[in-house]
This record gives C-alpha cells, structure tokens and sequence, in this order.
C-alpha cells in the first residue's frame, strides 16, 4: 500500500515539473489518501497485533 503512495507522489512531481497542474494535483491528492489508509492500517495492526491470546 505504501508503494503505491510513493508511486503516485512521484507521478506528482514529475507532472508538477513538466507542467501538468492538473494531473499533478489529482496525483497528489491520490497519494495524500493513500498514505493516511496506510497510516490508520498501520496504526490499527501495531495495536491488534500486540495483545496475547487468551486460552
């Protein structure tokens, strides 16, 4: 997941660089997402994932 988040940031960058506002903006905004739902995913399994079973 995070992958796809740093692909899309740097489809940004390159797109900002080359002048493509638009495109550049939607990227952005696509990574922007994609990083928090990675954030919150993370976050979640740290928490979750920690707890003993109890038999």
């Amino acid at each position: 997941m995070m992958n796809y988040a740093i692909t899309f940031f740097i489809i940004a960058i390159v797109a900002a660089v080359l002048g493509f506002t638009n495109i550049a903006g939607s990227a952005i905004d696509i990574a922007k997402m994609l990083f928090v739902f990675f954030l919150i995913i993370s976050i979640a399994a740290f928490i979750f994932g920690r707890r003993k079973v109890v038999v």
